[in-house]
């Protein structure tokens, strides 16, 4: 009857299309869960701040957008136990004429308010706020709570042993401290946590969009009982700090999934921990997530659509090549296809491929996979990294043998993908039959779109970017601008004066359609108003006419509270594709250095990494730093 009530409230107070709600009802009584609950959780049907201000409304209870958590006093935090805060999504703010005011996400729900009388002892008035906005609050309140606990040891003072991990409860700070670390993690979007021991301190940093930041401290002291915490978490042997360790823990943040990879080092200054935070309900499966669109989807579209032959994915460390393989295995996974992967370790569960974890102590090698691979009537076999001959030679078999292989390789471009080949000592001959095409790829941070500001770059921009004038055109008409058509629309530019490039006096635009269709329409018409008068469609072979009437525009980073002040969110792939045709094979057999490789293919129509990059800016995606940062390796090698 409850949930009935909420409902209809929601409804007519237009927080829910009135359809919806016999279907809600019915799933919160299958799942035995809140109506709230399944609404704050899918998103789809409702928006948080829609349902909190209509409950308000209704009740008369006002609204906070958002709460200021640096100005709650310490001694009303003291008073209420986190778990009790976080249960029922709550936090007392300030104390006015002897009334607590308390933020709620259910202003409805009169009994916590009651329950939270006897622990202030005396009265409360509710203010509606958003769960996540107060969820977000608790974790701060209490985190500084916990940081002051962990930090007040003056320089040199010695801290006294915390009591026992294993008895310890929630409410012990270094394991309110150690949780934090998580939540935040997950709300700043950190790929990986390093909770690092100096002389005097323990410092956190995040890795967010590939960049390390500091983000707390605590005394030193506290570094064991930290370091036993995360141990028992991941299920380590917390006696042994001599030797590394590797374990796993698995959360759950804001009803998000998230596999944590521990690893554990012994230092000089006390044992260091790293951890990879895999978000399995996030994880990047389609290209188009990655920035891959236009020409060069069609072409990878057209590639792993093949029967046979192998694709191999090129860059450092932490480049995306696994997640652009995975992005391949989920275009192609059909009920009708056999996919085995051989991965260390594997990172994402796919449904419908088996997965399996290769273990080289036991002698499980991926060359070992592979043998057993083709004994299991595969189709398509994915190896996630070819490390020496022995792998090299059994992928080429297997490709030879009508199976499509994907696998990486660590080299600097597409071109060394063949020389390194070559020096694992596979045959050229062997090479050029079996190799389809080596993927050179980079990750570069994606420019907030709040935040970014326009700037017209100078010659001496533009020449380290390596575009010219003629070069301009080329880029920014229809296969570089039709980048956006794959994307999000949170990925999009906003209106057209937020185009890539700014309309020269003489190229207006009769409209403003949204920012898809803008572009779509000057793509395929870079001159309307030389169409116009001539009757015709414009000469697309005279990039240099649309070049000249052209001013680019990139755009810099600023800072927001939206991007957490770095001016970027999120990362996009720059890749450049060598496809192995005839003219690269006879560059192959001739036994050609990378460098020669690479220039037959871009004879052909290759874009380079740079030039990849290069779009990107134009297009306003990224900024020219960070093409310049991640293609230098590249150019260098």
């Amino acid at each position: 009857m409850e949930q009935q009530f909420v409902g209809e409230i929601l409804v007519r107070r237009g927080a829910l299309a009135e359809g919806k709600l016999p279907e809600l009802l019915r799933a919160a009584e299958d799942k035995d869960a809140r109506l709230l609950d399944l609404l704050y959780a899918s998103r789809d049907l409702a928006q948080p701040e829609e349902i909190v201000r209509a409950l308000a409304d209704e009740v008369g209870v006002p609204f906070l957008e958002k709460l200021r958590y640096d100005e709650i006093p310490a001694e009303l935090i003291d008073q209420v136990p986190i778990n009790f805060a976080r249960q029922h999504r709550l936090l007392p703010l300030e104390r006015k004429d002897g009334v607590v005011l308390v933020a709620v996400s259910n202003p409805l729900d009169p009994t916590p308010l009651d329950d939270l009388r006897a622990l202030l002892g005396g009265e409360v008035r509710p203010i509606a706020a958003t769960p996540e906005a107060i969820e977000d609050a608790i974790n701060r309140v209490y985190e500084r709570k916990d940081e002051t606990a962990l930090g007040e040891a003056r320089a040199g003072e010695e801290v006294e042993e915390l009591q026992d991990l294993i008895d310890m409860t929630d409410e012990a700070p270094v394991i309110r401290w150690v949780n934090n670390l998580f939540y935040q993690a997950v709300q700043q979007r950190a790929s990986d946590i390093h909770i690092e021991p100096s002389d005097r301190e323990v410092t956190v940093r995040y890795r967010i969009d590939g960049n390390l930041h500091p983000v707390k401290t605590a005394h030193k002291g506290f570094l064991s009982s930290i370091v036993s915490r995360v141990k028992i978490e991941a299920g380590l042997n917390i006696a042994e700090k001599r030797l590394p360790q590797d374990g796993r823990i698995t959360k759950k943040i804001q009803g998000r999934l998230i596999d944590v990879r521990v690893s554990t080092i012994p230092t000089a200054k006390g044992e260091r921990i790293v951890m990879r935070l895999l978000d399995k309900e996030k994880v990047l499966l389609d290209l188009t997530d990655l920035g891959y669109a236009g020409a060069q989807l069609e072409t990878i579209q057209h590639l792993i659509t093949r029967p046979n032959g192998i694709i191999l994915v090129t860059g450092p460390t932490g480049s995306g090549k696994t997640t652009t393989l995975y992005g391949c295995l989920s275009r192609i996974n059909t009920p009708d296809l056999n996919i085995l992967t051989a991965e260390d370790p594997v990172e994402y569960e796919l449904r419908g491929i088996g997965q399996m974890h290769v273990q080289p102590k036991i002698g499980l090698t991926f060359a070992a996979a592979l043998r057993s691979f083709l004994r299991q009537d595969p189709d398509v076999i994915m190896v996630g990294e070819i490390r020496d001959h022995e792998t090299a030679e059994i992928a080429i078999h297997a490709s030879l043998t009508g199976h499509l292989v994907l696998s990486t390789l660590h080299t600097n471009d597409a071109a060394g993908a063949v020389t390194r080949l070559v020096e694992m000592g596979v045959e050229r001959y062997l090479i050029t039959s079996s190799l389809l095409c080596a993927l050179a790829q980079r990750l570069v941070r994606r420019l907030c779109f709040q935040c970014r500001q326009p700037y017209e770059p100078t010659e001496q921009d533009m020449r380290m970017l390596g575009v010219d004038r003629e070069r301009l055109a080329t880029l920014v008409t229809s296969p570089g601008v039709q980048a956006w058509q794959g994307m999000s629309e949170a990925a999009a530019p906003a209106a057209v004066e937020d185009l890539p490039w700014a309309p020269d006096d003489g190229l207006l635009i009769e409209e403003e359609p949204t920012s898809l269709h803008a572009l779509d329409a000057i793509s395929r018409t870079p001159r309307r108003e030389a169409a116009g008068r001539s009757g015709g469609a414009p000469d697309r072979a005279k990039p240099s006419s649309a070049a000249a009437a052209m001013r680019p525009i990139f755009y810099r980073p600023m800072g927001c509270e939206a991007c957490t002040h770095t001016g970027y969110r999120g990362r996009v792939a720059i890749a450049e594709i060598l496809i192995v045709d005839e003219p690269v094979r006879r560059e192959i057999l001739n036994q050609s250095d990378a460098v020669t490789i690479q220039r037959a293919a871009t004879q052909r129509g290759m874009r380079t990494l740079r030039e990849d990059g290069a779009r990107q800016v134009l297009l306003g995606i990224t900024s020219l730093e960070e093409v310049l940062a991640a293609t230098q390796s590249a150019e260098v090698g």
